[in-house]
């Protein structure tokens, strides 16, 4: 058996000769298959976030990919032990991946567009797993049938297959290490995701091509191979996530996010993870910005300190800090953002005060790290369109207590705004409420942004109300004037979110398939009515 094999491996390429590029197939394959389920999570995040619930599907899916590859990648290896097989689906894998920052965006925008019609309920769970299984499924299937391929051939006899099947194991294993670290640390952040599924679709290309130029076979299949990966350089090297945005100010990404800035003729605006809404924005004219923000400065006008400590979880390029320092002047104002690019984006286009310090950190961690105390705290810590579970719980809203001063407010942005029973910010206002003795919400107009005061002092609104009539400036007395008219006394019910139990991204997906369903129902009715042609038209 073991002549025989060396036979098979030496007729049939001769850098397999030794048994080490065998080895060498294996690592750079684990490696491979980590990198393209890490790259798929920044391709996916744009346009569906980048929640734990979007990352159960691409794991789900690449492990039915492996499993089925794993299953026919044995059995042809036992019906036709010819290397020559696996290096062509190296090749073919390696082609495909390379073609994923070209025409993947595409791909998902196109399978949204055909369920916005088929599909009612759970809209982003569906297209995110559909376009999982059509752009990353094959190439990850070809990639699964490496290692029992690899059994095959490298396997002499029962006295040595554990030691070798386990040795392959093992390079599979570190060459998978390696390629989870160097996406999130290295390449993503340096060069992008579409480089980063360049760069381990080069790495499977030259496998395979060393393999068929020691041979001196395949040379018209590793020619195309080649012309196909430099076409797709080429074409999906340096194009945008967000290809319908001309004239982007920035689009990059962090260890944590996909940025974008963009320049509107009154306001710069930066999105993260998702390519719809406002995650930060400077209005040119220092004024107001007609959002949530302006509805949060309230904040420290109930707190009574105006002039007072200010500390903001979920810093982002500083819009509320901004807004503190033009209408406050002399506050004294503390940022927590997790992204350091983020940081530096705000300097760079969003012209945050020096004077604002901002430490690159999580909130939470923040919070049990230090001893200071706040007058207000204002917890914005969304992350792209879902909230961080441990800045969620009771454990949580209680640190923020302990870090108010005695009339000090906190004041929350809750996105997603619903009237469903048992929905996300009931969860949220009831969790509060069971750690403040007194809790006020406000709805934003013209949006769907909720703002929660929380406190324990009792005589918060009458402070607010009398603090309020006292403000000169005519623009703050507005935005307060909206806050006063709109503010409601929340009643608390019996949902909590604790840092055992905290589902708030299935809840949240809830509310996002709730909106989606309201505001797509308009083209479906434009559909029934006029058909393609009417929706093109409009």
């Amino acid at each position: 058996m073991e002549n025989k094999k060396s036979e098979t491996l030496s007729g049939n390429g001769g850098i397999l000769r030794n048994r080490y590029y065998l080895y060498l197939t294996e690592f750079f394959a684990g490696m491979s298959v980590m990198a393209v389920e890490l790259g798929a999570s920044r391709l996916l995040a744009p346009y569906f976030s980048s929640s734990q619930i979007v990352w159960t599907i691409i794991i789900g899916t690449i492990m039915i990919a492996m499993a089925l590859g794993n299953i026919w990648g044995g059995r042809s290896a036992d019906k036709n032990p010819n290397p020559d097989r696996l290096y062509v689906r190296i090749l073919i894998a390696a082609v495909w991946i390379a073609a994923i920052p070209a025409v993947g965006k595409y791909l998902i925008i196109g399978i949204s567009a055909l369920l916005v019609f088929a599909v009612n309920t759970n809209f982003l769970v569906w297209a995110a797993f559909l376009s999982c299984m059509l752009i990353f499924v094959f190439p990850l299937f070809l990639l699964g049938t490496v290692t029992p391929s690899l059994v095959k051939y490298t396997v002499d006899s029962l006295d040595n297959s554990g030691r070798t099947v386990g040795s392959l194991n093992a390079f599979n294993t570190i060459g998978s290490i390696i390629g989870t670290f160097v996406p999130t640390f290295v390449t993503i952040p340096a060069v992008g995701t579409s480089i980063t599924f360049l760069l381990f679709a080069g790495i499977l290309l030259l496998l395979a091509l060393v393999y068929f130029f020691s041979a001196g076979r395949k040379k018209k299949a590793c020619a195309a191979g080649i012309a196909l990966f430099l076409l797709c350089c080429v074409s999906g090297a340096f194009d945008s996530f967000a290809f319908w945005e001309p004239g982007l100010l920035y689009e990059g990404e962090s260890i944590y996010n996909y940025l974008q800035v963009k320049e509107t003729d009154d306001s710069v605006i930066l999105s993260t993870n998702v390519l719809f809404g406002v995650q930060s924005i400077m209005k040119k004219d220092g004024g107001a910005t007609g959002m949530y923000y302006d509805y949060a400065m309230a904040a420290p006008v109930m707190a009574g300190r105006t002039d007072g400590d200010i500390l903001i979880l979920g810093m982002g390029t500083g819009t509320y800090a901004r807004q503190c320092n033009h209408y406050f002047g002399t506050t004294s104002i503390e940022g927590v953002e997790i992204d350091d690019k983020i940081t530096e984006l705000a300097g760079r286009y969003f012209e945050l005060p020096d004077s604002v310090a901002v430490t690159t950190y999580d909130g939470r961690s923040f919070l049990s790290a230090v001893s200071k105390t706040y007058d207000v705290i204002m917890v914005d810590a969304y992350q792209d369109i879902t909230i961080p579970f441990q800045m969620s719980s009771v454990e949580f809203f209680t640190l923020v207590r302990e870090h108010l001063n005695p009339n000090g407010v906190m004041v929350v942005n809750m996105n997603m705004h619903s009237d469903a029973e048992g929905n996300i910010n009931a969860y949220l206002s009831d969790t509060i409420a069971s750690v403040f003795d007194h809790v006020y919400t406000v709805d934003v107009r013209g949006s769907t942004n909720r703002e929660l005061f929380a406190s324990q002092n009792p005589d918060m609104i009458a402070d607010f109300e009398t603090a309020g009539n006292q403000v000169q400036d005519p623009q703050l007395r507005e935005m307060l004037d909206k806050v006063s008219a709109g503010i409601t006394l929340y009643e608390k019910g019996g949902y909590l979110l604790t840092d055992d139990k905290a589902p708030v991204e299935l809840l949240g997906m809830r509310v996002i398939d709730d909106l989606i369903r309201r505001e797509l129902a308009y083209y479906k009715d434009l559909f029934k009515r006029e058909g393609i042609r009417g929706l093109l038209s409009y």
